[in-house]
């Protein structure tokens, strides 16, 4: 559907047709409307459907008219599980809110970083962008109150539960007035986002679109059986014999993503490590080469994996298989998003061929393995 029939203001439209999107993808045409008209809503769909922008674009617009408030009081708060998704959705509402003839003011809040200069870039915020942590560190130091928040954002609100944050979001709850609209979004609908969703809404519209894992199909997956000593140079060989340009790498834990990198560096592949032990300016700084196409691998964990939002990322490594197969579709769904292909490699050693069958079972899934010892490794 065109964005000119979902109701939004013409410069809004006309900020989209500057940034090449002409069509709304099918959870920004079933969004957009009912939240420009304050329904509280539960979005399902997958990872890069157009989620973000299909809260933005109504907020912003809902917000002409209305953006004076008492200072430190925000209108909006969009929660998230990570500091690269504040910083990735704060861009997505900085890139819109210029084309809108009134100013609004936003902000992403997170820790990693000094508290006091986002205490000082509170004054005026319209829309807070912010991880729950950081959030009720804000409260606590008097720096920002919540009793005027008109809408709630809950992004990636299934890795939020995941995460831990139930008792941080139970405690922000209270700090909210009663009468808002609610917005929830997830890649999926879990029984603890079901009962949550019930508890933050009153009779919210339903909006599912089909699972990630229906909508694989231009991913071409592949896996190698390989013992854990050759997993270093296979990457390698993939990386050099099929000249791969932009490849994100997973691993289960931060201490293996630091030493993946570094044996690719000292092989002659620039590579960085993305994780929770990393400075947030190290983690900033090597998700933004990565993105310019500076940085040819990124290796990371499944901690920072939402944070990683690449249009057309062409390459995912399992270089350790993840833990269930819901985690898995979310790996490989980095790449194959807004209908271009990908490519999808897992490395599997003997100890793991059981559990890499079981989640291709529960997936649906059937991929070719190869045989990592009929490939010439020397030298890699």
């Amino acid at each position: 559907m065109s964005f000119t029939k979902l109701g939004l203001p013409a410069s809004l439209v006309a900020a989209l047709a500057e940034q090449q999107y002409q069509t709304a993808y099918p959870i920004q045409s079933a969004a957009i409307p009912a939240i420009l008209d304050k329904k509280n809503i539960l979005g399902i769909a997958k990872t890069g459907s157009g989620k973000t922008a299909s809260f933005v674009l109504p907020i912003l617009s809902n917000l002409q008219g209305s953006v004076l408030t008492k200072n430190r009081h925000p209108l909006v708060l969009v929660l998230v599980p990570t500091r690269e998704l504040a910083v990735q959705v704060n861009e997505v509402f900085q890139l819109f809110r210029n084309a809108l003839p009134e100013r609004i003011k936003t902000l992403a809040v997170y820790g990693g970083v000094s508290i006091n200069p986002q205490m000082m870039a509170m004054n005026g915020v319209q829309v807070l962008v912010a991880t729950p942590g950081r959030l009720l560190d804000l409260i606590d130091s008097k720096a920002v109150h919540l009793s005027n928040v008109k809408t709630l954002v809950l992004d990636e609100a299934d890795k939020m539960l995941n995460m831990g944050f139930k008792d941080e979001m139970n405690r922000l709850l209270e700090f909210l007035p009663k009468k808002r609209q609610n917005l929830l979004f997830s890649a999926t609908l879990s029984p603890d986002l079901d009962s949550l969703s019930t508890i933050l809404m009153k009779d919210p519209l339903i909006i599912k679109i089909e699972t990630e894992e229906s909508n694989i199909g231009q991913i071409q997956q592949s896996g190698y059986f390989v013992p854990d000593e050759k997993k270093g140079p296979l990457l390698r060989y993939l990386i050099k014999t099929n000249d791969l340009k932009q490849v994100l790498v997973f691993t289960s834990s931060s201490y293996k993503a630091d030493n993946v990198a570094s044996k690719l560096r000292k092989n002659g592949v620039k590579a960085e490590a993305i994780h929770g032990k990393k400075s947030q300016s190290a983690r900033n700084n090597a998700l933004n080469q990565f993105k310019a196409g500076n940085l040819p691998v990124l290796v990371a964990t499944d901690l920072l994996s939402r944070g990683i939002d690449i249009a057309f990322l062409p390459s995912v490594v399992n270089y350790e298989l993840p833990r269930s197969p819901k985690d898995y579709i979310h790996r490989i769904g980095r790449t194959g998003r807004a209908d271009n292909s990908g490519v999808a490699i897992s490395f599997v050693n003997p100890e793991s061929v059981q559990h890499f069958k079981v989640i291709l079972k529960k997936g649906k899934q059937w991929i070719e393995m190869i045989d990592s010892s009929t490939l010439d490794l020397q030298g890699y």
